[in-house]
């Protein structure tokens, strides 16, 4: 029996409570900062100097998300009216055939519904039929997408795909994949086309018509990885996709295709990053654009067939303690699949040290399969939209890209853009402010340069081969973006420490484990950032005991720490009682703020601290301590 509505027992639970006003929450955040600003301490500013503000409410909601749905141009909230699986794909780069072939048919057993193959560059197969015929063996080719990333060598690696697929019987209509021509994307990549970008782009125009046929090919790949890799914020990767994108629509049209011809045959790439929210907004904002720019030549609707794929990001993956790679890859795959991506690919969490084994490879598509198939992520279209906060990310990195989109345009696209050295030189300045970043500690890797765990991880792989230089003459040449990680300034303190054998430092801890162990745990982190393990106790409550303890450790530099109190009483005599102990190097964790000239008299040496230069304190630590 059904119960009437009087009967219905609610639950309110604001009920009696007063309404909330950001007055009130403000004059509680100003109480805790005690005068400090509020904007530096609160406020974050993205690397497009977007702000991201501690608190959004009601009064930040956008009228025109409100009413937006999915399905709906201009497709913020995705092409398509409901939820639904994105392409669980895996990216396989091996040289030998048979090999591919076996991590295939492993994938695909293992869950995947799609396949990346590297084909005629670095370390991947032959661009022949021959070496498809054997990489696919066993591939069911009219249900498996096979997506090619080929650079220099897209139309041996198209033309050997097609001919697979033509021995096996699959029918035009049924063959599926991409053979992802991008001359763009691999003249910023590599610096160099072995024919005119003219000539390139003609060619992809014809790979784009001889699968008229087949709707479900796309010929061309606008690729904003590419920049990402090479250190791009999120709107400068936008802007580099949809400036790309544009001179594809441009050639399509100068080959004699309309843009809604030649949208369904062009798919986009973009990676998704450790920063979840950012990578939910980017896809967004990407299908914003792409309407834009389609609506703007007259095939709105056209934009919705144009495909998103989503690799997790190459340059936020460690060497050092590569499991936590395994935490960055999945987070990065939840952003991708709540932001709405058509095909996700996650590295494997080895991929940065060498070629991935069967065990890294089953982790990678395993992270997928759960986030598909138990966590649901795909059921609900745009899950993210209405939230104040994504809304307005959304639409500050949308008008951002595209303001950067109208510069490049303005500087005669793509290909002069990169000719001219602008895209790099931007590129570069993005790169070097996170660098910056990352070597003074304001942005953290963790296992990297936060919580970096000493000694053998326990992870080995087979190093990448060494690749083979291109073989063909360089027709356009320009300044390639170098793609770079973010961890690879530590890791290379890392190798040094490893070539001398180590390094280690005495940690003098004073007073009770209250007093030293937030500064104790803190240099102990700071000083493994650089590959230099500390030699750590429970703590010490006179100098003298101290120098005993240093004195028995056969450690050649000690570290003092503990509370600014403690250190104001026993930092002098300690570093006094070490260099008397045999100590050639004192170090004190915190600043010396006025003390600084009577602790130096009394031998400390250097002082670490917050918001200094870490790679290079660390790299001077290092040469003191050889």
């Amino acid at each position: 029996m059904s119960r009437s509505p009087s009967e219905t027992n609610e639950t309110h639970l604001a009920e009696g409570f007063p309404a909330a006003k950001l007055e009130q929450w403000r004059a509680l955040v100003d109480k805790a900062l005690k005068g400090a600003d509020f904007e530096k301490r609160l406020v974050r500013r993205t690397a497009d100097s977007l702000k991201i503000n501690p608190l959004y409410t009601r009064a930040d909601a956008r009228p025109d998300a409100a009413a937006a749905l999915p399905g709906q141009a201009p497709f913020t909230r995705g092409t398509k009216p409901v939820g639904g699986s994105w392409d669980i794909r895996t990216f396989h780069i091996e040289s030998d055939p048979k090999a591919a072939n076996a991590a295939i048919l492993e994938d695909l057993e293992g869950g995947v519904t799609s396949i990346g193959l590297q084909v005629g560059i670095g370390h991947g197969l032959p661009a022949t039929k021959d070496a498809l015929a054997v990489a696919l063996d066993g591939v069911l080719l009219d249900v498996c997408p096979i997506v090619l990333v080929a650079g220099d060598h897209v139309f041996d690696a198209a033309l050997a795909l097609t001919g697979v697929w033509d021995a096996r019987g699959v029918k035009a209509s049924e063959r599926q994949g991409s053979f992802g021509a991008d001359p763009i994307g691999t003249l910023a990549m590599t610096g160099r086309l072995s024919e005119t970008l003219d000539t390139a782009l003609a060619r992809a125009v014809a790979l784009m018509k001889i699968t008229a046929a087949s709707p479900r090919v796309q010929a061309m790949t606008a690729d904003g990885v590419v920049a990402h890799v090479a250190g791009a914020s999120e709107a400068q990767e936008l802007a580099f996709m949809l400036s790309t994108l544009v001179a594809y629509l441009r050639a399509a049209e100068k080959g004699g295709l309309t843009p809604a011809e030649a949208l369904p045959k062009i798919n986009v790439s973009l990676a998704a990053d450790i920063d979840e929210f950012s990578t939910i907004a980017k896809l967004r904002a990407a299908r914003r654009l792409i309407w834009r720019v389609a609506d703007a030549c007259g095939a709105g609707d056209a934009a919705a067939s144009v495909k998103i794929n989503c690799p997790t990001s190459y340059r936020m993956m460690a060497k050092r303690d590569p499991w936590t790679n395994i935490l960055r890859t999945t987070i990065a795959c939840t952003g991708a699949a709540l932001g709405g991506a058509d095909a996700i690919v996650v590295l494997p969490f080895t991929f940065a040290l060498g070629k991935p084994d069967a065990f890294s490879r089953r982790v990678a598509r395993n992270i997928q399969i759960v986030c598909q198939e138990e966590s649901h992520l795909g059921r609900v279209t745009d899950p993210a939209g209405g939230s104040w906060y994504v809304e307005n990310l959304t639409e500050d990195m949308a008008k951002k890209a595209w303001e950067i989109f109208q510069d490049i345009e303005g500087r005669g696209g793509m290909a002069a853009a990169l000719t001219s050295g602008y895209i790099q030189d931007m590129i570069a300045k993005t790169a070097e402010a996170r660098a910056k970043d990352i070597a003074t500690l304001r942005q953290e890797l963790t296992g990297v340069s936060a919580f970096p765990l000493l000694g053998d991880d326990g992870v080995h792989a087979e190093p990448w081969p060494t690749a083979a230089a291109p073989s063909a003459k360089s027709v356009v040449e320009v300044k390639a973006l170098k793609p770079h990680r973010l961890g690879e300034a530590f890791e290379a303190l890392r190798d040094a420490a490893d070539a001398q054998g180590g390094f280690k430092v005495f940690a003098a801890s004073m007073g009770e484990i209250a007093d030293h162990n937030v500064r104790t745990t803190w240099i102990k982190n700071y000083l493994a950032a650089g590959g230099i393990a500390t030699l750590i106790s429970d703590g010490y409550k006179t100098p003298e005991e101290a120098a005993d303890a240093f004195k028995a450790s056969g450690a050649t530099a000690a570290c003092i720490c503990s509370s600014d109190a403690v250190n104001a009483a026993l930092s002098q005599p300690t570093a006094d009682a070490l260099k008397k102990a045999g100590a050639k190097l004192v170090l004190m964790a915190g600043p010396p703020g006025d003390a600084e000239a009577a602790l130096k008299a009394a031998g400390v040496d250097q002082f670490l601290f917050a918001g200094a230069d870490a790679v290079a304190t660390l790299k001077g630590l290092q040469d003191r301590l050889r």
